[in-house]
């Protein structure tokens, strides 16, 4: 997960349900752990973003396998700061060649670009993010590893920056053209998301559809230009899928932690789990 912050994801966590599911990992201090979100918590702000969705649907597909996120994203950065020799890239390639020792590596999610529009920037973002990809590609040793980049949202143009942000088009064209002219490297349109009242990030709700999109361009191996029919009912699909009595626990835990529910209320809760798990 590579990009700026709505790769880390801003959208407002009590606007969805939460997504959680012992089989979906994220990496944190180099181990798996079960998912929880935020995953990329790379700034007090973070939220909701597409990794989650993303994953949900790529276990509708494997019943009985795992997928890990790697969150590398980093809010407010440039292209600029994505270079082979920043930190930002030597970061992620640390965190991949983490997980690569117990795992493979699938796929590289990418979003950024809104500190690209602007001042010119926008005119050398394919030949930047060509090298980028290459080099990404090359260190981590995975020449053919999918590579799915989601267009900027068009309500830039009209919230809180939009005098800011005059040449987002120019960015999205240039991932378009990007994921036309390389191989395995994927577009994913941002059409119909809406945003925060920011009118910068994209809200909750926007961020599962978008996991969707990404996990059909990962999926189908082709661009989506178009959003899928069938995106609403995705979601539910994940979002309500039944938790085992292994996870139901696991959230009390996680919810008595944050002091959310008292501790007799966590041992009644989980008692009544366990009755009715036994035999």
């Amino acid at each position: 997960m590579v990009g700026q912050s709505n790769m880390a994801g801003r959208g407002y966590v009590e606007d969805v349900k939460q997504i959680y599911d012992e089989q979906i990992k994220m990496l944190i201090n180099c181990r798996w752990q079960t998912m929880t979100e935020p995953i990329n918590f790379d700034r007090p702000t973070a939220g909701i973003g597409l990794a989650a969705s993303f994953a949900g649907a790529w276990r509708l597909q494997n019943r009985q396998g795992q997928i890990g996120l790697i969150p590398c994203a980093d809010g407010g950065s440039s292209i600029d700061d994505w270079n082979v020799d920043g930190e930002l890239f030597e970061n992620a390639v640390f965190r991949a060649n983490a997980a690569l020792k117990l795992s493979k590596l699938r796929g590289i999610l990418w979003h950024q670009g809104e500190n690209d529009s602007f001042g010119g920037r926008s005119a050398a973002y394919y030949n930047k993010l060509d090298v980028i990809v290459d080099a990404f590609r090359r260190e981590l040793d995975v020449p053919d590893i999918p590579f799915i980049a989601g267009g900027l949202g068009d309500f830039l143009s009209s919230g809180r920056y939009g005098n800011y942000f005059t040449e987002y088009k120019n960015v999205n064209q240039a991932i378009e053209k990007f994921a036309e002219t390389r191989p395995n490297c994927y577009f994913v349109t941002a059409k119909g998301l809406t945003a925060n009242d920011d009118g910068l990030h994209f809200d909750a709700i926007s961020q599962r559809k978008f996991g969707i999109r990404y996990f059909e361009a990962f999926f189908k191996k082709e661009s989506v230009l178009a959003p899928p029919k069938n995106e609403n009912e995705l979601i539910h699909l994940i979002q309500d899928r039944p938790l085992t009595p292994t996870e139901k626990i696991a959230l009390l835990e996680i919810s008595f932690a944050k002091g959310k529910i008292a501790l007799n209320d966590l041992e009644q809760q989980i008692s009544l789990i366990n009755l009715n798990i036994k035999p």
